[in-house]
């Protein structure tokens, strides 16, 4: 049986491979009358597990759609092997350990918002050395979707907030389990994030005694790192019903937007946030971890049923939407847009990732990868392959290859990842070894290539100044003096005749108001400040800033008149 579903997996891999070698267009532009609608359907923990990347192991007829449609993109990569710091790339458009953002967590920034008393029960509640901080990029650097919203789209996240940082009040128009785009002004177009999680990790334990939306005796590919027994065989079913559920649920949500008239106008991107859910897939350096697939689709099916191969990164995602949105990227963004009135014209030759803290177990690894080979540096090769993670102990897979390692059971391939020290780099080929679990470092034939990418990514390191391979409490300690979480200053706001003038002491502060009737207490969306502002009759302003990785400033409120 092993040697069967070997086969099928190294099968698919190939189909993947052969599937991005045929139909390619590079970089694909689309056109549109007007700014279009920009949708993002962003699932959890999946690799490219579908039929239009080669695995037809289940069938996904929504996606399948898409993909007739649309474009699918085969060279797709997160800069972190987990959502967080992935989050916070795409947010931003930075690296996460550029901006001190790569460990996971910082804190408890994802559960919204969060008040003091959090703060605190966090740092009762977290293992031993973990403090909850939250990362500080730069103070020109804002959110993605701040500048959107500047430039007129209606914002909606439903409604993960996981950025390693709380979101500024400017962030959104809206950012909850309601939001939506049916709730934006009429004519007004928008950007909207939904968030499916039924494939993340969490959902392989948590839905095990759920019915399954596959036949219970499916045949299912088992990656050669993973055990073929009965217990891995029924995690692995779990994943392909996650991605059936999951897949549902996609086509509620395009159903919802051709219901509204709204696809001939809307960019649509479906993507995963990191690689796969499953032991020695997501927090590690390897494809499996960091590979994702993506499927756009553009208004009037435009390219559709092509392909795409060149290098993405996440951190190309925020210039490549306001480049759709007609907005000139920022300067200081990592990531280039490779789609939009400034497309870059420039191929990338690399990409680059990085895996440090998870949980309580700390590591320092960076990886750089052209189309075909992967290097891997691991800073501390005196420590374990195998960073342990209480959180995936939940998982049975991840029991049973703990049976099988104190049985001393596993094979050379499984046992690999048990290792108790690493080597200090690692390379392969992609192409030829996708599971990555034949290292050619030592091979005098691949010198070359190890030598070209161990400089790019030492080089890369450097140029990022890279935060995350301090100590975290070095770290902290830079960022947040005395362990203590900076505060933005409060806002300064001048009234003149029927304008309003605001101001911040604190370098990059975004700047939040609303205009309120006399007594009126502020609530629900904060308009973003970009210039003077007409009172339009009302009496009373309130306003309030926030620098991203400090704490908001008190909210300020004055009277026309005073």
């Amino acid at each position: 049986m092993r040697s069967i579903f070997l086969c099928l997996w190294i099968i698919v891999g190939q189909i993947t491979f052969a599937q991005s070698g045929n139909e390619k267009v590079f970089a694909p532009n689309p056109t549109f009358n007007s700014r279009p609608n920009i949708l993002w359907l962003v699932v959890e923990d999946i690799s490219p597990y579908l039929p239009m990347y080669g695995d037809s192991t289940v069938e996904t007829p929504n996606l399948s759609w898409l993909a007739s449609e649309g474009v699918c993109y085969d060279n797709v990569f997160s800069p972190a092997p987990v959502c967080a710091p992935a989050r916070a790339a795409i947010a931003t458009g930075m690296y996460p350990n550029r901006i001190g953002a790569d460990h996971m967590r910082t804190g408890p920034w994802f559960m919204g918002n969060v008040t003091p008393q959090i703060m605190a029960m966090a740092a009762k509640n977290s293992p031993e050395g973990m403090i909850p901080y939250e990362a500080v990029p730069a103070p020109e650097i804002k959110m993605m979707s701040e500048y959107l919203r500047m430039a007129g789209y209606y914002c909606t996240n439903n409604a993960k907030e996981d950025y390693q940082f709380r979101k500024p009040e400017t962030a959104w128009d809206e950012s909850g389990p309601n939001a939506h785009w049916r709730n934006r002004a009429e004519g007004q177009p928008f950007f909207a994030v939904f968030n499916f999680e039924v494939t993340h990790e969490s959902q392989i334990w948590a839905k095990a005694n759920d019915s399954l939306w596959v036949p219970e005796n499916l045949h299912v590919p088992v990656p050669p790192y993973l055990p073929d027994t009965e217990v891995g065989l029924k995690d692995i079913r779990r994943l392909y019903s996650n991605i059936k559920e999951m897949d549902h649920q996609v086509g509620e949500k395009l159903q919802q937007l051709k219901d509204g008239g709204l696809l001939e106008n809307t960019v649509i991107f479906w993507y995963s946030d990191h690689g796969g859910p499953l032991p020695r897939q997501k927090r590690l350096l390897y494809d499996s971890g960091l590979k994702v697939p993506m499927i756009l689709r553009f208004p009037n099916k435009q390219f559709a049923g092509q392909r795409d191969d060149h290098l993405i990164s996440f951190i190309d995602f925020a210039p490549t939407v306001l480049s759709l949105a007609g907005i000139q990227p920022k300067e200081y963004f990592d990531g280039r847009a490779f789609l939009g009135k400034y497309r870059s014209d420039e191929e990338r030759q690399y990409i680059f990732a990085c895996a440090d803290r998870f949980g309580p177990s700390t590591d320092n690894n960076r990886a750089a990868r052209d189309k075909r080979f992967k290097y891997i540096k691991y800073y501390h090769p005196e420590k374990p392959m195998f960073l342990h993670v209480p959180y995936r102990d939940q998982m049975a897979i991840m029991q049973e290859l703990y049976r099988l390692r104190d049985e001393n059971k596993l094979t050379n391939i499984q046992a690999q990842w048990f290792r108790p020290t690493k080597p200090e780099e690692e390379l392969f080929d992609t192409q030829a070894d996708p599971h990555e679990i034949h290292d050619l470092a030592n091979d005098p034939a691949y010198a070359d290539k190890l030598k070209e990418l161990r400089q790019a990514c030492l080089q890369w390191v450097e140029d990022i100044d890279d935060q995350n391979l301090k100590p975290e409490r070095e770290l902290i300690q830079q960022i947040w003096p005395n362990m203590q979480q900076p505060a933005t200053q409060s806002p300064v706001v001048n009234l003149n005749k029927n304008m309003a003038s605001i101001s911040c002491p604190t370098s990059g502060a975004s700047i939040g108001y609303q205009l309120l009737e006399p007594g009126q207490e502020p609530s629900g969306t904060w308009q973003v400040y970009k210039e003077p502002i007409k009172m339009d009759g009302k009496k009373e302003i309130a306003v309030i800033a926030h620098r991203i990785g400090y704490g908001p400033s008190e909210i300020i409120r004055k009277h026309f008149g005073n």
